[in-house]
């Protein structure tokens, strides 16, 4: 066996001892290199802005289409684009960085980055674990020109939110007004066929066993109007997102989202809460403990419908960009939230007509009254919440759109604090090295 080598620290130390002119000129010299590159390297100042994501426009002001639903325990389109790693990426796309590398001065024109490379070496966008703050760090070449760059990422970043979001109101504008229009067609027709089976049959006020009749009914005839409305909605959300998305194939159609066993189950349980809801309601008002205990199941059972629809598209669309994915999901969540909301409303029309036959005994021209003016109830009761979410939706359009809340607006380097290169910290490095460098050579001289 080879005999293992063992150094004498003692005569090393003697050896360092002997050629310390030699290691002190190594360790100086090294460290003075790493002064002088220090030196001659540009200067960078780094600028910092603090964002906080929120909601579009604030709770209380929701766009018309969620600001409905979720009073109604839905919520169409979902908010899934509204994470910290999208608006991370969104940050760093061309739209927000090209304007600013246009605005910045070149020497040469060919030294003009694309936004993926100006992204890498001039911004480090980080958002902190566990909360909703991004954190924009930005370096330049002067300490105004850091300020700058960290500043526009955050406006630019909010002008083509505003800018995106604008244009999906209109298009929701635009489509729920065709649903409006046939709306209050409907509405007229039932309120018209009611005068006139009135005057025909001489009914114009009902007996009070009819009252009681139509009183019965009332919570089923508010119900599927809501289903009516959430479809019309729902409807209107996958046709904004399906226009959006234009002639790509990667439309939610191809998810076969309907046809999930989980949708379904989700779905059934769904129709089973709304028939429990609106059975409560003819009991109890919207404060008691059992209408709220049932209302707040259902909200979590239509949030889970959006958590799984959501999920599957992210499982099958990992191949194409964030934005486009965002819009392939409200797609997605807006169709298997107005087949929901068409299963409801069947669910309810016979649990109605289960009632209806509870009260077989009144005259037919009192039924018949009954029936045509629950009917026109419901189609009013549609149009008119339509109206008032469309009109939400035009106030929506004009406001800015805050995606993102400043909190602390990007600072202004001082002079003396360069982010890089970092002389004091480079003197150590070259002194380490320098360090190294003699320990080697002293060691090279003790094995010679």
């Amino acid at each position: 066996m080879e005999k293992e080598e063992s150094i004498d620290l003692g005569r090393l130390w003697q050896i360092m001892l002997e050629q310390k002119k030699i290691v002190g000129s190594i360790i100086v010299g090294c460290t003075l290199f790493a002064i002088i590159i220090s030196l001659i390297l540009p200067k960078q100042w780094e600028s910092t802005t603090l964002v906080q994501m929120r909601s579009a426009g604030g709770a209380s002001a929701l766009s018309g289409a969620a600001s409905m639903a979720a009073a109604m325990g839905i919520s169409i389109g979902g908010n899934s684009a509204a994470s910290p790693v999208n608006y991370i990426e969104l940050m760093k796309s061309r739209t927000v960085l090209q304007p600013i590398i246009d605005s910045m001065e070149w020497e040469d024109e060919k030294d003009k980055p694309e936004p993926e490379k100006f992204a890498k070496k001039y911004l480090d966008i980080q958002n902190t674990k566990q909360t909703n703050l991004i954190t924009v760090k930005a370096k330049g070449r002067t300490p105004e020109e850091a300020q700058m760059i960290s500043q526009s990422v955050v406006d630019n970043f909010l002008a083509m939110q505003t800018d995106m979001n604008q244009q999906t109101q209109s298009l929701l504008v635009t489509f729920l007004n065709g649903r409006i229009e046939t709306a209050k067609k409907e509405a007229d027709e039932a309120a018209q066929k009611l005068a006139v089976y009135s005057r025909e049959h001489r009914i114009y006020s009902p007996d009070d066993q009819a009252k009681a009749a139509i009183e019965q009914l009332s919570a089923y005839d508010k119900a599927i109007s809501d289903m009516q409305v959430q479809q019309k909605s729902a409807q209107a959300q996958y046709d904004v997102a399906t226009q959006k998305l234009g002639e790509q194939k990667s439309g939610a159609k191809g998810y076969n989202i309907n046809d999930n066993r989980t949708v379904q189950d989700i779905r059934s349980q769904i129709v089973t809460q709304e028939v429990e809801l609106a059975g409560l309601r003819q009991k109890y008002t919207n404060n008691h403990p059992d209408v709220v205990a049932a209302q707040n199941k259902l909200n979590q059972l239509s949030q889970a419908l959006t958590d799984e629809v959501s999920a599957i598209v992210n499982s099958n669309a990992a191949s194409i960009n964030t934005a486009q994915m965002s819009i392939v999901t409200n797609q997605a969540v807006a169709q298997a939230q107005a087949q929901a909301a068409k299963d409801s409303e069947a669910a309810l029309k016979a649990k109605k007509d289960e009632k209806q036959k509870e009260i077989d005994n009144l005259p037919d021209e009192v039924m018949n009254y009954v029936q045509l003016d629950s009917d026109a109830k419901i189609k009013m009761q549609v149009y008119t919440t339509l109206v008032q979410q469309c009109e939400q939706d035009k106030i929506q359009e004009a406001m800015e759109s805050m995606d993102i809340q400043v909190i602390d607006a990007a600072d202004l380097p001082k002079e003396e604090n360069v982010a890089f290169p970092k002389i004091k910290l480079n003197m150590l490095l070259g002194m380490f090295f320098g360090m190294l460098v003699s320990g080697l050579y002293c060691l090279k001289c003790y094995k010679m």
